[in-house]
C-alpha cells in the first residue's frame, strides 16, 4: 500500500515537471509581438444617438371660412403671386373665393335692414296716432264724469265715454309693443347684415402672420367647401431662423435627457457639416411601436442663414456627458487579457482582476496592460466616459504618451517544436 502510494505521487510529480517543461518550450518556441496604441489625452463625448425630423418653431394653418370656388391668388410683397416660399405680411392677401352668392346674401340682409328701419317709423307714427285717439277719449270720459248720468247724460252714454276711454289707453299698449317688435326685428336684420357682411369679408384669404409660405394645398379654380372640418389652405411657417427637431427616443434613453443639453446633429442634405442646439423640452405623451415606447424630443435649433428646410431628416446626438482633457485609451484596451503567464512581467503574475467601483465616485474600476521590456503589466484604472471608440481612464501612474496593449500577434520561432494541440499548417 505503500508502495503505491509512493508510485502515485512520482507520477504526479513527473506530469508536474512535464508541464513545466512543455510551458517553458511554449515560451521558447512562441514569440509574443504585443499591438499597442499610445494613450492620449484628449476630449470624451457620451452621446444617445437618434432621429428626428425638422419642424419650423411655430407654423400657422390658414383655412376657409366659407365654401366656394378659388378664384385668385394674391401677391407677395415681390408683386409675385402668392404659392410655395412666398414671403408674406400680415394682411397680405393670399387667395380670393368666388363671392358672388355671399354679395347676394349681402344685399338681401342690407334691404332687409331698410325694410324694418321703416316697419319701425311705421310703428312709431301709429303709436302717436294711438296716443291722441287716447288724449281725445280721456278728455271725452272727462267731461262725462262731470256730468254723471243726468237727464242731459244718458247712461247709456256714460258707460260708452268710459269704455272708449280704456279701449284707447290699451290701443297705446299695442302701438307701443309694435314700437318695441320693430325695434327687434331691426336690430336682427342687423345681425343678418352683419353676418353677410363677415361671410363676403370671408371670401378674401388674408394672413394671419409674417411669415413663408411652406405649403400651398389648393389651385386656382378648385373648390372648398367648409363644413364641419375646415379647409387648410396655405402653411405658414412665422419665423425660419429658429427651427425645431422633433426626435423619437427610446424610453431606455429619455431618462438622460434634460432640458437645456447640448445636441450635435448632421443632415444628409449638407454631408460633413455638424449642427448643433439645446433640448427643449420632452413631451410626455409617448407612442408605442413595434412594443417599443418612444417619447418625442423637442431641439431647438438656430438658423440664421435658413439652411434648414422644413422636414430634412436630421441624424441626432444628444450629448449626456463630457470629459475634457482626460487620458484615452481604446476601448479593446480594457478587454485584452494576456493569453499566457509567460507574456506578464515576472513581478505581477500573482495580479488578480479587481471588479470594485473606485473609491468617491460612482464611474467603476477596470484593467488595462502597459508594455514594459517586453513584457506586459497591469494597471488598475477608474473607467470614465466612453464614446464607443476611446473611454476615458485615470491613474496615477499613467501619462500620455505611454504604449497600452490592444492585442498580440504570436509568431513560431524558427525550429521550434509545433504545438502538437494545434492542426498542421499547410504550406504551399
Amino acid at each position: 500500500m505503500l508502495l503505491k502510494k509512493k508510485t502515485v505521487s512520482i507520477a504526479i510529480a513527473v506530469c508536474a515537471f512535464g508541464l513545466i517543461l512543455w510551458l517553458w518550450h511554449e515560451r521558447d518556441g512562441h514569440e509574443a509581438v504585443f499591438r499597442t496604441a499610445p494613450i492620449v489625452r484628449g476630449d470624451v463625448v457620451v452621446t444617445i444617438s437618434a432621429t428626428g425630423t425638422i419642424e419650423p418653431e411655430e407654423v400657422v394653418d390658414v383655412g376657409a371660412q366659407v365654401a366656394g370656388q378659388i378664384t385668385a391668388f394674391g401677391t407677395d410683397k415681390n408683386g409675385k403671386s402668392i404659392d410655395y416660399g412666398s414671403t408674406v405680411e400680415e394682411g397680405t392677401v393670399l387667395a380670393k373665393i368666388d363671392e358672388s352668392v355671399y354679395a347676394a346674401d349681402l344685399a338681401l340682409a342690407r334691404a332687409q335692414v331698410e325694410e324694418d328701419r321703416a316697419g319701425e317709423l311705421s310703428a312709431a307714427a301709429n303709436l302717436a296716432q294711438l296716443k291722441a285717439k287716447a288724449s281725445q277719449a280721456e278728455a271725452d270720459w272727462k267731461r262725462a264724469e262731470e256730468l254723471g248720468p243726468s237727464e242731459a247724460l244718458s247712461r247709456t252714454l256714460y258707460d260708452s265715454y268710459k269704455a272708449n276711454d280704456d279701449i284707447a289707453l290699451a290701443n297705446v299698449a299695442v302701438g307701443e309693443a309694435a314700437v318695441a317688435q320693430a325695434k327687434a326685428a331691426t336690430v336682427q336684420a342687423q345681425a343678418t347684415l352683419d353676418k353677410a357682411q363677415r361671410n363676403l369679408d370671408f371670401c378674401t384669404i388674408k394672413s394671419p402672420v409674417r411669415g413663408v409660405i411652406i405649403d400651398r394645398r389648393v389651385n386656382a379654380g378648385q373648390t372648398v367647401v367648409a363644413s364641419l372640418n375646415t379647409p387648410s389652405l396655405f402653411l405658414i411657417a412665422k419665423d425660419l431662423t429658429r427651427m425645431q427637431i422633433w426626435v423619437g427616443v427610446n424610453e431606455a434613453d429619455v431618462g438622460r435627457i434634460v432640458p437645456g443639453s447640448p445636441v450635435i446633429f448632421t443632415c444628409d442634405a449638407f454631408p460633413g457639416r455638424e449642427f448643433t442646439g439645446n433640448v427643449g423640452k420632452v413631451r410626455l405623451n409617448a407612442t408605442m411601436t413595434q412594443n417599443v415606447v418612444m417619447y418625442t424630443v423637442e431641439v431647438n435649433t438656430e438658423n440664421p442663414q435658413k439652411i434648414l428646410l422644413p422636414y430634412l431628416t436630421a441624424n441626432v446626438r444628444f450629448v449626456v456627458r463630457k470629459d475634457s482633457h482626460v487620458l484615452l485609451v481604446p476601448n479593446v484596451a480594457l478587454r485584452w487579457l494576456p493569453s499566457s503567464l509567460a507574456e506578464v512581467a515576472s513581478d505581477a503574475r500573482s495580479w488578480t482582476p479587481q471588479d470594485t467601483a473606485a473609491k468617491g465616485t460612482s464611474d467603476p474600476s477596470g484593467t488595462i496592460w502597459i508594455r514594459e521590456d517586453g513584457f506586459a503589466r497591469p494597471v488598475e484604472v477608474v473607467v470614465g466616459a466612453s464614446d464607443g471608440m476611446n473611454t476615458a481612464v485615470s491613474a496615477p501612474s499613467l501619462h500620455e504618451g505611454k504604449d497600452v496593449i490592444t492585442g498580440e500577434d504570436i509568431h513560431l520561432q524558427s525550429g521550434a517544436a509545433p504545438n502538437p494541440f494545434l492542426p498542421p499548417v499547410q504550406k504551399r
